[in-house]
């Protein structure tokens, strides 16, 4: 240990000596002699394939580029009004351009509008790119954008791509919160510093082998010195008001980068549920039939933080520190329902009604420390990441009870209180080395260790006196602990004909749960192997064929571990399976490119073990218990056709139809149950730019989900609608923004379940259609935030032509 801490110690310190002392400056002055305050100053490699520094002039017009190595690069500097100065530079020592000269260009402004209509979406070999810093998406939520992201499906607390559960990452750092929670974080965060949203399909061996399917949203950062902020406020009408207010921060200088989000929102969701569950007899015939009419409302307040900071300790080293923090002081959740019981000849036969109240408090606390250095050749990041998260929840249940005549008979009640602390430690290493000017090889280490301790305690309660006493059959406590070692390789080239990209990841899981009071046990510990593949191969400009192929793990959530029985009410439970397994994915997929405007794929996935939470309702208890369980088969193959192309310079179009089967097979003990559906799912989004200075941006995204399985739950068709309108005002430092969601009404979902001795429908009117008003002001130094924006924008649209 002592020799690692020498070598470790060492190491660091030849990290953070090695620099080089090169620099490149001078003066930017107008034709009147008069200094440029706020050009923008970029280097460039000699390609111009990769932005290498950026900075901008001060008062005096001076800027200076330092800590350059000895090679041939272009320097671009510019300025909003002026044209552009371009010069190719070969750097053997110290440079002083001395004095730089722009010309004014008195139709720069609308040529630089013109070059800022770039797509919004752009396919990679691994991924599709959806830009938004240029629409009227900014203006919403974290959560709203996902919902616009082609591809991407929320639905309730749920987010989806293609069935599957996606891995959320924030720069790259993957969110561990539990899907509740990521809404509520995703729904309260400001999308005006998002950059980009990456849908990564195929993710390289560098991610967690748990990232089948990888969200990495992309948070703006800017090249050029100075300070800017905005403060926003919305106001949305769905069944009732919610409001949201923040503000936004960021500053940089030579030495150091500072970017500070916090927005605080109050809301009131409603929910409502018409539920039937057919109980049967022992001929699978209806014996009875209880319907539930559910009103479910939730009342929060939010306080979402987020905060980087970066200390560039030399122009090859660079210590950053953020965090992530999500806190709730008060959410209350409140359930009335009214369950009428019909005999089988559907006559009313009893009734009883169940009101349930919780209030919870919780908080989740992240935060990362990372360190990257460049060499002269290749690069080294290093991450340490903590989570601590916290939750409370006091529940209170009352039920009353009514006989054939509709008259009172009894009531019964219930207290509960769960409580849950979860600790996440991880640390990790990766080194990146460009084997060629074509190639490239990764590799790393990662460790992760999970502590969660939690208990339930359920009280029954004498409604005459008001005196609990504690049901220790649905009373429990239970520890967990997860530790993940992971080592990876990965290399990727690409040339004009040929890109490829394969990966090898190893993961050893150990995985210790236990429940002391029922002395249930849980003890994982495997090895697993999980490689990766894309290739393809360019036949000409127009036309190209690819393969890619993953295997992926999704291991069983500790809430779907946990042993509790929670009861929402005498009838309805949902309980953890301590018994759960790990689910393994493999995925792969053919495809072909037809210029830029046309793919066409064809997919295989085959799920050992899917997890999937179903109902199940014991027709001798008359429960239904919502619990996790492994499949014995789950398969999904499908075809997709997706293009993407500019209507004109002012509207683009992004189109995709997906062709899918589904099937599923397991055996509850009574033999196994077999099913299968064919569905479509379809996307057309619009995106508008419009008036002579461009200020007015409009998004619509339609989206068919078609009739579709899931967990042996079929689901009926849906039709997803979005519109999001933003106009810029007050000399383009104020912006007006209107969302429209669920247009049609037609986002609820209806679902039934029949197999065996399994009968149920369920219908869920779900709160989210809705109208939202919001004006974002910003302040600071707005021209340099206009001119990097633009300027930024004329180099991807070039480097873009470049690639093509």
């Amino acid at each position: 240990m002592k020799s690692l801490h020498i070598f470790t110690f060492l190491f660091l310190y030849s990290i953070l000596s090695y620099g080089q002392d090169f620099s490149v400056s001078g003066i930017v002055i107008d034709a009147e002699n008069n200094p440029i305050e706020f050009a923008n100053v970029v280097l460039f490699s000699e390609d111009r394939s990769e932005v290498l520094k950026g900075t901008s002039s001060d008062q005096t017009g001076f800027f200076s580029l330092n800590n350059l190595e000895a090679k041939t690069y272009v320097i671009k500097v510019s300025y909003i009004g002026f044209t552009e100065f371009t010069q190719k530079i070969v750097l053997t020592g110290t440079l002083d351009l001395q004095t730089i000269v722009l010309k004014e260009a008195s139709e720069q402004l609308d040529e630089i509008s013109i070059i800022a209509q770039k797509p919004t979406i752009k396919r990679e070999a691994d991924r599709l790119v959806f830009n938004i810093e240029k629409t009227a998406l900014v203006e919403g939520n974290m959560l709203q954008v996902l919902k616009s992201t082609p591809g991407v499906l929320v639905i309730g607390d749920e987010i989806t791509v293609k069935n599957s559960n996606p891995t959320v990452y924030i720069n790259n750092r993957k969110v561990n919160l539990s899907s509740e929670d990521l809404n509520q974080l995703l729904e309260g965060s400001s999308a005006n510093a998002i950059k980009s949203v990456e849908v990564i399909t195929n993710p390289s061996a560098r991610y967690d082998a748990e990232s089948g399917v990888v969200l990495n949203i992309i948070m703006s950062k800017n090249l050029v010195t100075g300070y800017r902020g905005s403060v926003f406020s919305n106001y949305t009408q769905a069944v009732f008001p919610r409001y949201t207010a923040g503000t936004s921060h960021f500053f940089k200088n030579e030495d150091i980068s500072l970017n500070v989000n916090y927005s605080y929102s109050k809301a009131k969701i409603n929910r409502d549920g018409d539920d039937t569950v057919n109980f049967l007899n022992a001929s699978n015939t209806t014996d009875e039939s209880w319907q539930s009419i559910t009103n479910r409302n939730t009342w929060s307040e939010t306080h979402n933080l987020n905060a980087n900071f970066d200390y560039f300790i030399s122009d090859n080293n660079t210590l950053s520190f953020s965090t992530s923090a999500l806190y709730l002081p008060y959410f209350k959740y409140k359930i009335d329902n009214n369950t009428t019981i019909r005999d089988a000849n559907g006559d009313f036969d009893s009734r009883f009604t169940a009101d349930n109240l919780s209030r919870d408090t919780k908080y989740n606390l992240a935060f990362d420390l990372d360190f990257d250095h460049s060499f002269k050749k290749g690069s080294l990041a290093i991450n340490t990441h903590y989570t601590n998260y916290n939750y409370e929840r006091n529940q209170g249940v009352i039920s009353n009870f009514y006989d054939v005549n509709n008259s009172f008979l009894n009531a019964s009640a219930f207290n509960t209180t769960n409580n849950q602390d979860t600790n996440i430690f991880a640390g990790k290493i990766d080194y990146s080395l460009p084997l060629s000017e074509s190639s490239n090889f990764e590799t790393g280490l990662k460790l992760s260790n999970t502590k969660t301790e939690s208990d339930i305690t359920q009280f029954d309660v004498d409604l005459n006196s008001g005196n609990e006493t504690i049901d220790t059959q649905n009373s429990d406590a239970f520890d967990y602990d997860e530790q993940i070692y992971a080592a990876y390789v990965n290399y990727d080239l690409s040339t004009e004909k040929w890109s490829v990209n394969a990966g090898l990841r190893v993961e050893q899981t150990n995985v210790e749960g236990n429940s002391p009071l029922t002395n249930i046990k849980n003890t994982q510990d495997y090895l697993e192997w999980f490689p990766n593949a894309n290739i393809q191969y360019n036949f000409s400009y127009d036309y190209s064929i690819k393969a890619n192929y993953k295997r992926s793990i999704a291991r069983p959530s500790y809430a779907s571990l946990n042993p509790f029985r929670f009861f929402l009410n005498d009838n309805y439970v949902v309980s953890g399976n301590p018994f759960l397994a790990p689910t393994f994915t493999d995925h792969f997929v053919v495809g072909t490119n037809i210029t830029d405007y046309f793919t066409f794929e064809a997919y295989y996935k085959n799920f050992d073990g899917a997890i999937s939470e179903i109902p199940r309702q014991d027709n001798n208890t008359n429960v239904i218990d919502y619990i996790s369980v492994n499949f014995d088969k789950t398969v999904e193959y499908g075809f997709d056709f997706i293009t993407y192309f500019n209507a004109t310079n002012r509207w683009s179009v992004y189109a995709v139809t997906s062709f899918y089967n589904f099937e599923e097979e397991t055996n509850f003990g009574q033999g196994f149950v077999t099913q299968n559906q064919w569905s479509n799912y379809s996307e057309l989004q619009n995106d508008f730019t419009l008036l002579k200075d461009n200020s007015l941006n409009i998004s619509f995204v339609l989206t068919w989900v078609g009739k579709n399985l899931q967990g042996f739950q079929t689901v009926e068709d849906r039709l997803f609608s979005d519109l999001a309108i933003s106009k810029t005002i007050l000399n383009k430092k104020g912006i007006l923004s209107l969302s429209v969601s669920d247009l049609f009404n037609m986002q609820d979902s209806d679902s039934n379940v029949k197999y065996q001795n399994q009968f149920s429908t369920r219908f869920v009117d779900i709160d989210n259609r809705f109208v939202r008003l919001g004006f974002r002001y910003k302040f600071g130094n707005t021209k340099l935030n206009s001119n990097a924006r633009a300027i930024d924008s004329e180099e991807r649209e070039r480097l873009e032509k470049q690639e093509n």
